[in-house]
């Protein structure tokens, strides 16, 4: 082989590698994709059990005053009655998506495969955005091969579970029926498969850690807050923080979300219009403190 022809093969393979990367930083973030463990006991979990980069213990995080989940009955796309009293004992994942949703078809093939890996302890279910003929909805279905039970999502529905501020939204419940973690956008499946097994109480190599909903979860419990993200309360007295926490609870945000301005700097901490009228009223106190 010539030195050029060696040059060139080097060159080419080197390319291979940096578009594999490329690959995976774009579809999981910051967050390494998808590994199995090497060897069910030196590892301390059987094989399959997700585990993170470099055999690392991952962490998952779950809700420490959780809360139940709402109560439903609905019919799916394929006129069957869907009631979550009927998965009781079992992991459950509800699923907010809409076929238009390029994050929300990214992650079906890995929802479909951990619904048929963890069948009988697991229980997806899909909640459709779409507002176009619900026969669409069935041929994507259909189309997809998925596995688990899809219905069409309702304002009221959405409304139970604090409202869906954004596609994928996914409600992780743990086998009592409550609600223990709520997760936006797309994530890496590996996390989703941690959290599964760590409900199930299956082996897996990961270190769990509890935290309060202050409207992580439930938008409703932004009012448990005591700080918000972004919001300096650090020149107020014990006694105004408790007013200025009260009032950001009452007053609505004006950037057309719907929500109060403690829920709308819990749930989208880059909205500069409750940033902005959350630090107005901040200083409005903390003047009259002077």
């Amino acid at each position: 082989m010539t030195k050029a022809i060696l040059i060139s093969v080097v060159v080419f393979a080197l390319a291979i590698l940096l578009f594999l990367g490329v690959r995976d930083i774009r579809r999981y973030g910051s967050q390494p994709p998808p590994t199995a463990a090497a060897d069910a006991k030196a590892g301390g979990s059987e094989p399959g059990a997700p585990t993170s980069s470099g055999g690392e213990v991952a962490t998952v995080k779950f809700v420490k005053n959780p809360v139940p989940m709402p109560q439903f009955t609905v019919q799916d796309i394929e006129g069957r009655a869907l009631s979550s009293d009927a998965w009781r004992g079992k992991v459950i994942l509800v699923n907010f998506w809409a076929t238009w949703c390029p994050p929300c078809r990214e992650e079906l093939p890995d929802l479909i495969r951990l619904q048929a890996k963890y069948e009988g302890k697991l229980q997806i279910v899909g909640f459709s955005n779409d507002t176009g003929p619900v026969a669409d909805v069935k041929s994507f279905v259909l189309q997809h091969k998925m596995n688990y039970p899809v219905a069409i999502s309702t304002p009221e529905l959405e409304q139970k579970f604090g409202g869906v501020m954004g596609l994928p939204t996914s409600f992780l419940v743990d086998t009592n029926g409550r609600v223990v973690q709520k997760h936006i956008g797309l994530r890496n499946p590996a996390l989703y498969e941690t959290e599964i097994r760590v409900l199930l109480q299956m082996p897996v190599q990961a270190k769990v850690e509890t935290f309060e909903d202050q409207g992580q979860v439930f938008l409703s419990n932004a009012q448990n807050a005591t700080e918000l993200p972004g919001v300096d309360f650090s020149k107020l007295s014990p006694e105004q923080k408790k007013t200025v926490l009260r009032q950001l609870n009452e007053q609505k945000c004006i950037c057309s979300c719907g929500l109060t301005l403690a829920q709308c700097r819990v749930n989208d901490t880059s909205c500069d219009v409750s940033l902005k009228a959350a630090t107005q009223i901040v200083e409005h106190y903390a003047a009259m403190k002077k």
